[in-house]
């Protein structure tokens, strides 16, 4: 069986401006030779510092931008390759979270035209059917379907993310792309949404890949890891063993920097991990 989800070769370059109305123009590698597998009902995590190429990978994941070269396969069929029509149907599978959960809703629409949005894009049902479809997935994500008739500025942050990542479910997809889902969220609503998200992946059978700086936040959520430093995988592997034992010096950097002043990960030292089992201990958000 072919995974969910499969990247090969993928690379991106972005044409800088000129510096000389004559010269030749720059060009910046963003990606170059990312290869992974994902699986259906597994979590994949994206680590690196800022600039390492980790949002672009989820643009071309999400089929937002071509890659320069590779491709990305999606239940067997090349996203790149198909056409417009066959792309937008294909994205009822695969859907994304973003970071900011202020600057991703619409402050001008109620709650339930958010949600409801993809399925309008994808053509699913009647009016009333998506109401009812979008009122499900907000009390999936432990909201009230009173809300739906709401406006973003009358929840808080971590329940914005709760209506984000219904938005995200209501086309029932097998993946969801998650861009620092929990960045721009309190530390404490970081673990409630961090908790609804696994979840969610247990009740629906997701898969998930997780863009993160937070290397706590992908220990609690991921089965697998890719390292990426300037725009290169240079560190793979499942997130036990390379949390606990990481080969490459670039890796060991990143453990060292997130344990702060306490033990370095690869000095034996459990600092992101027991972050992480804090958050996951945290009592859970009220929806209102």
């Amino acid at each position: 069986m072919s995974p969910l989800l499969q990247v090969e070769g993928l690379a991106r370059q972005y044409r800088l401006p000129r510096q000389r109305p004559l010269g030749p123009p720059q060009q910046v590698q963003a990606l170059q030779g990312v290869s992974f597998t994902l699986e259906a009902g597994r979590s994949l995590g994206v680590v690196g510092e800022s600039g390492s190429g980790k949002s672009t990978l989820a643009r071309l994941v999400m089929a937002l931008e071509a890659p320069t070269a590779g491709k990305v396969w999606f239940e067997g069929r090349d996203l790149h390759a198909l056409p417009a029509g066959e792309l937008r149907r294909a994205r009822a599978g695969f859907q994304m979270v973003f970071q900011d959960p202020f600057g991703s809703l619409d402050p001008r629409q109620p709650v339930a035209r958010i949600v409801a949005e993809p399925l309008e894009a994808q053509r699913i049902g009647t009016p009333a059917e998506r109401r009812e479809r979008a009122g499900e997935m907000l009390a999936a994500v432990g909201l009230r379907t009173a809300d739906l008739d709401k406006y973003p500025h009358e929840f808080s942050g971590g329940q914005r993310q709760r209506i984000a990542i219904a938005r995200a479910l209501v086309t029932r997809p097998q993946l969801i792309v998650a861009d620092e889902p929990v960045s721009a969220l309190d530390v404490s609503v970081q673990a409630q949404v961090l908790n609804l998200m696994q979840d969610l992946q247990d009740r629906f059978g997701l898969s998930y890949l997780l863009i993160s700086h937070d290397l706590a936040v992908v220990d609690l959520v991921c089965d697998e890891v890719i390292v990426l430093h300037q725009g290169c995988v240079v560190e793979s592997g499942p997130a036990e063993r390379l949390f606990r034992s990481p080969e490459h010096e670039y890796t060991r950097r990143l453990l060292a920097a997130a344990a702060g002043a306490g033990p370095s990960f690869h000095d034996g030292g459990d600092a992101p991990r027991a972050a992480a089992a804090d958050r996951s201990t945290s009592p859970r958000e009220s929806p209102r």
